[in-house]
């Protein structure tokens, strides 16, 4: 955590790129069966899937599939997956609808899809950084640690927002082509993710 701590101060786009360019061997490095798949999934395929929808949407069955990923990278819970599993599917689309056509407000789009039963603001995150990687982070502790000045981490709405403008503030920082989910997968990257460091890159 102290390398992803230290990234998350930095200006040396060399290290931060480095920390990126490592993040699919550090998924790998986890362990978790079927994470790696599902991650590719998560960040090469659901954006277009969402994005080709007029309006935008996310369908019932990528809803699930992005709660599995959610906790193949940190923590299974089995009830969770449940209670998404019984929200209504027109009802799911009608909510992920109405929440994506209120970006970029922080937190509106987030207290919406968090509406819908089993759903934190974590998982309302992970469809929003899908949709708009560029406006939206997904809310991870393991992130959230290596920023001192949020505090502890929490998975709340009021956390989220302190935690999403901080991100958005880096990656302007940063500059382009950086976006605020770029900036997150770096830093869970450095961090070596839920493993730990000794499952990240080694940083200049």
């Amino acid at each position: 955590m102290a390398i992803a701590a230290t990234l998350w101060m930095s200006d040396d786009l060399g290290a931060w790129s480095l920390a990126l360019d490592a993040y699919p061997d550090v998924i790998a490095a986890q362990g978790v069966n079927g994470l790696g798949e599902l991650d590719r999934w998560y960040r090469e395929d659901l954006p277009s899937l969402i994005r080709g929808r007029t309006p935008p949407s996310i369908l019932a069955s990528e809803l699930v599939r992005v709660v599995e990923w959610k906790m193949r990278r940190g923590e299974w819970r089995a009830r969770n997956l449940a209670l998404v599993k019984g929200n209504d599917a027109d009802l799911i689309r009608a909510i992920t609808e109405q929440a994506l056509q209120m970006a970029p407000d922080l937190r509106r789009p987030v207290d919406r899809i968090a509406s819908l039963v089993g759903v934190g603001p974590a998982t309302a995150s992970a469809v929003l950084a899908a949709y708009r990687g560029d406006l939206y982070p997904f809310l991870d502790d393991v992130i959230g640690r290596a920023i001192p000045e949020l505090g502890e981490p929490k998975f709340t709405l009021p956390y989220y927002v302190k935690y999403a403008q901080a991100l958005r503030d880096r990656a302007t920082a940063l500059g382009s082509p950086w976006t605020v989910q770029g900036v997150g997968l770096a830093i869970w990257s450095a961090a070596g993710g839920k493993a730990g460091g000794d499952h990240g890159p080694r940083l200049r």
